[in-house]
């Protein structure tokens, strides 16, 4: 569910920046023809042919079982929950039995694939029963669907290589390659590739889910996009509405929307061949508050003027990472498509308007073009943490212009003080583009006008560390959201949050205090529209967290 890719690994301070850059760098599987719903059956039971010896699993792993606190953990070691039993499962139709035992005996059930939820949405305690899809990761072109399958345990990086071996084809999903499909679609997706090609669900054709029906009763549906299709709703909760809602997705299929004919290599975006990256890095020996709030305005407004469908400056993705003084650096990363015309000059001059009046003298100014699958398959780079760092909190908002001058003296003012560390930091994320021509209600993504994301981190390793660190970035967040309640409500400049990057604090009234729901800082007036879905598909309100969907309420 992160997004992030690689920057320079022999850059001076490679090591907090490999740490402190969760979301900076350089950027921040199916059995084909398995199951049934083909146009025409979309209502069909799904009957799956994974029932052979080549499935994975199943395995179930309880307490005193010398794996079982291994598989307690995602990538962030703050939250392990102590479940009954983790249930290692390779296929659908071990989904559906394992989703029917919990139903009939009342357990709470959560769904890990890659592992990397920024919430306790899978570590709850309340989690009786933990399903590991991570075996799960085929992926494959299904020519009864024209559709490219992806299986939810894939990793972003081998979905990026099998599309490109195989298929000369990509999608504008992240730059993390150790992030699992599963939730990293379900929650929308996007990456260095979204301002030209859009979000990651833009791209989804169709979506299998092991859903709980009101007796009790666990079996798989297909739901697609097509408009005859009785499941549609399904397909579009699954387009932004996150993971954990209405069941377990089982398999995604992809095709780019007017994609015709029968050859896959044109069903998807083209990969790129190559990709222009520039990196610049500033100390904070010379970082004046007028340098910072310069950097940090000057990339604002590029964006509110650069951020339009079809805009020649669509192909260009910019993340700008400034780190608390303690980690000593501002980093401003930058990728293109090498062979879209004038890319050398566009990042020039993205670099030079981001630069513009600042004053600051880079101690590393690299740019160089590298292979598409190196930068996005590079491993370790994106990852949260390394063998020590692997604690974090994330807090995010949606940007649909630059932070206002109350906002970027709360950000000055947090980066200087006393309290934060050296792996603690704000990120300012290109997006809009091609985003942007999507309508609101046509997926669940509902943030369709933003140009920016930003996201406020804190990284750590020791356990008695925690308090101080979420005392941190909780106070920044709140500062830079003061006038709003702590949060960023949906207005002129801010827009929201990302439900991929899960904060529960903004379901607590102790940190939001805008009277505005955590639902509706996330899905907007999609929210009514979720609910509906949830009530349809998990009437027994089976799946759910600290930021689920919640069934509408009676009368």
């Amino acid at each position: 569910m992160s997004q992030t890719s690689g920057g320079n690994t022999n850059a001076p301070g490679r090591r907090a920046m490999s740490r402190r850059g969760l979301l900076a760098g350089a950027g921040a599987g199916a059995v084909t023809g398995a199951v049934a719903g083909v146009a025409g059956t979309w209502g069909a039971e799904v009957a799956s042919a994974e029932t052979g010896a080549s499935a994975f699993g199943p395995v179930t792993i309880r307490p005193g079982d010398p794996r079982y606190d291994t598989l307690l953990r995602g990538n962030n070691f703050r939250f392990a929950g102590r479940p009954d039993e983790i249930r290692v499962c390779g296929s659908t139709d071990q989904v559906v039995r394992a989703v029917s035992d919990a139903a009939r005996s009342g357990r709470r059930v959560a769904v890990r694939s890659g592992g990397h939820c920024f919430e306790n949405l899978t570590g709850d305690p309340a989690v009786r029963m933990l399903l590991d899809l991570s075996p799960m990761d085929e992926v494959a072109y299904d020519a009864r669907r024209r559709a490219f399958a992806v299986q939810p345990g894939a990793t972003l990086g081998h979905v990026y290589r099998t599309l490109f071996k195989g298929w000369g084809v990509t999608i504008p999903a992240g730059s993390c390659p150790g992030v699992g499909a599963g939730g990293h679609f379900s929650g929308g997706g996007y990456g260095a590739l979204s301002r030209r090609y859009g979000s990651v669900v833009d791209h989804l054709y169709g979506v299998e889910v092991v859903v709980v029906d009101r007796d009790g009763t666990a079996r798989a549906v297909v739901a697609t996009r097509e408009p005859g299709d009785p499941n549609r709703d399904l397909w579009w909760a699954h387009t932004g509405g996150g993971g954990g809602n209405f069941g377990v997705v089982t398999r995604y299929w992809l095709r780019s929307p007017g994609a015709a004919g029968a050859d896959p290599a044109k069903l998807l975006p083209p990969s790129p061949q190559r990709m222009l990256q520039q990196t610049v890095i500033w100390s904070w020996e010379r970082m004046t508050e007028r340098a910072l709030t310069g950097l940090l305005r000057n990339f604002g407004d590029w964006h509110e003027r650069n951020s339009a469908p079809g805009s020649p400056h669509a192909g260009l993705y910019g993340i700008l990472h400034v780190s608390h003084r303690a980690g000593g650096t501002a980093m401003l990363n930058v990728q293109i498509d090498a062979d879209l015309p004038e890319a050398d000059d566009l990042v020039s001059e993205f670099v030079s308007a981001v630069t513009a009046g600042v004053g600051l003298t880079p101690v590393l100014d690299l740019r160089r073009t590298l292979p598409w699958l190196h930068p996005m398959t590079w491993p370790g780079t994106g990852e949260a943490g390394d063998l020590l760092t692997r604690r974090y909190k994330i807090k995010a908002g949606y940007l649909r212009r630059g932070f206002t001058e109350a906002q970027l003296a709360a950000v000055h003012r947090n980066l200087t003080n006393t309290t934060g560390g050296p792996e603690s930091g704000i990120l300012l994320i290109g997006y809009g583009g091609e985003v942007g021509t999507v309508a609101p209600g046509a997926t669940a993504i509902a943030q369709r006008d933003v140009v920016m994301k930003a996201v406020y981190q804190t990284i750590w390793s020791d356990e008695k560390d925690d308090a101080a660190n979420l005392a941190w970035v909780r106070r920044l967040y709140r500062d830079v959201y003061a006038g709003t309640g702590g949060v960023p409500v949906p207005g002129a400049v801010d827009d929201g949050s990302y439900i991929n990057y899960a904060d529960a604090d903004l379901a607590d009234p102790k940190w939001n205090t805008s009277g505005v729901p955590a639902q509706t800082l996330y899905y907007k007036d999609n929210y009514p529209r979720l609910q509906r879905v949830k009530a349809r598909w998990d009437p027994r309100n089976v799946f759910r967290h600290a930021l689920a969907v919640e069934p509408p309420r009676a009368g």
